[in-house]
């Protein structure tokens, strides 16, 4: 029996039947058709916990350091929001391509014509660089740290990590996975150490995950909250769901699609709270450390680590936090790759070599980084890192408007459409985060206050 989407019937609403997204895994991982649930969820566990590093990867903490230091626990309101619109986006991402055998390039091509297509192409590989040039800076930055590289020589070094990738998938997208929860458990412990050796204020904690008017009224809150919200909601991360989930060989039947939904959906949610506890890790960490002393312009990611161990009294607390900056920066590199092989193939139908893929994509980061860092140093990286999370802002409504349209169409999506409330979710967080984008585009050419 072939399982591929292409030797499917043409399903209502989509002009071609497709092909199957990352073919060399497609449907390479058994899901048991009976027993515990938790065999089940064992079975698909995985690709949320890939799709989480991209939640906790360098460009979080630029911003998190930077909202925490400034502005104490307040944003933490942010980190929170943001978290519960990725859980549920997250969710219709995987939903998609349950439901249709498509991840969301690919029916994005089968939907739009020929230019649009085009446009969201270009529009995502801008977004992919973007995230690229985020952990670029961040794994940089982390040999520095730990092992004294100069920066400009530490970006150079990262393009080796193209021999890493093809290890690991050489080896099977279940080793894959597994290295990905590997790195994440020690990114969360290292900053379990942090929180326990900084002692916040638990109930200034609780008073931040409040939301606050000033955030959308403060011009540089707001920077610093959208620079958030681009490094949370990754666009990459949607392109990339939709296609990890794939992997998994459920029974291809209505009922067998609606379990398989169930179980995607619990995987990504528990890897995406544990990807909250480590973003709001940081913000806290920033708050408790640096804005309680009056220290508000800790913005560096540099700056965090030489002050941290001084600042707390605890011996370890700057290297964990560098050991957890160049874990996360290695993790994000393997989900980047994914998300650009799904793209280029879905979108284009253009197939290259993962080492040429990486290449290019890594490239393009690399180039820019290089001369930020030979003329500006580490204030330059830094102010380069935060504008990344700001490009990627500005390019989710391009993901999602697109998502919400196919998974609430019944007619694409059969009985698995979204169901009315959670339609009227989607169709305003979209709305939440194309007004944000709006407001920060005009206070950013000075067209408002500010």
């Amino acid at each position: 029996m072939n399982d591929s989407p292409a030797s499917a019937p043409l399903e209502g609403g989509w002009r071609t039947g497709g092909a199957p997204s990352l073919p060399e895994v497609f449907r390479s991982i058994a899901v048991p058709s009976s027993g515990a649930g938790w065999r089940k969820l064992a079975a698909f566990t995985g690709p949320g916990f890939l799709v989480a590093v991209g939640y906790m990867d360098p460009g979080n903490w630029a911003t998190d350091l930077a909202g925490g230091s400034a502005f104490g626990y307040t944003l933490l309101s942010v980190i929170l929001l943001s978290n519960v619109m990725a859980i549920v986006l997250q969710a219709l991402a995987a939903r998609l391509g349950i439901a249709t055998g498509r991840d969301l390039a690919a029916a994005c091509r089968d939907a739009y014509s020929k230019p649009v297509v085009l446009a969201l192409w270009l529009l995502c590989e801008i977004a992919i660089v973007a995230c690229d040039l985020a952990e670029v800076i961040g794994t940089a930055i982390g040999l520095n740290l730990l092992f004294g590289i100069p920066l400009v020589w530490g970006v150079c070094l990262t393009g080796l990590d193209v021999l890493l990738i093809l290890l690991l998938q050489r080896r099977g997208f279940r080793r894959l996975e597994a290295f990905v929860i590997a790195l994440i458990a020690i990114i969360a412990l290292c900053f379990l150490y942090e929180l326990i050796a900084s002692q916040p204020a638990i109930g200034a904690v609780l008073a931040g995950f409040v939301p606050q008017s000033e955030v959308v009224t403060n011009p540089t809150m707001l920077y610093i909250a959208i620079g958030i919200l681009g490094a949370t909601v990754m666009p990459h991360n949607l392109y990339l769901h939709s296609a990890a989930v794939q992997t998994r060989a459920f029974e291809p039947t209505p009922e067998g699609k609606r379990d398989a939904v169930k179980w995607a959906t619990l995987d990504s949610t528990i890897a995406l709270m544990l990807a909250l506890f480590v973003n709001a890790a940081i913000l806290i960490l920033a708050a408790a450390a640096f804005h309680t002393i009056g220290r508000t312009d800790v913005a560096e990611i540099q700056d965090a680590y030489r002050l941290l161990t001084p600042t707390l009294g605890a011996a370890l607390a700057s290297t964990l936090f560098a050991v957890a900056l160049l874990a996360s920066g290695q993790n994000s590199t393997i989900t980047a790759t994914l998300a650009g092989q799904i793209v280029m193939e879905g979108f284009l139908r253009l197939r290259l070599q993962p080492w040429l893929r990486r290449l290019i994509t890594r490239g393009l980061a690399i180039v820019p980084t290089v001369i930020v860092a030979a003329l500006y140093g580490e204030s330059g990286t830094a102010r380069l890192l935060i504008l990344s999370q700001v490009v990627l802002s500005m390019q989710l409504p391009f993901a999602i408007v697109p998502l919400v349209q196919f998974t609430s169409d019944r007619a694409k999506m059969g009985g698995l459409a979204s169901p009315a409330w959670l339609k009227a979710t989607a169709w305003f967080i979209a709305a939440v985060i194309i007004v944000l984008n709006v407001k920060l585009l005009l206070d950013t050419i000075g067209v408002t206050g500010g």
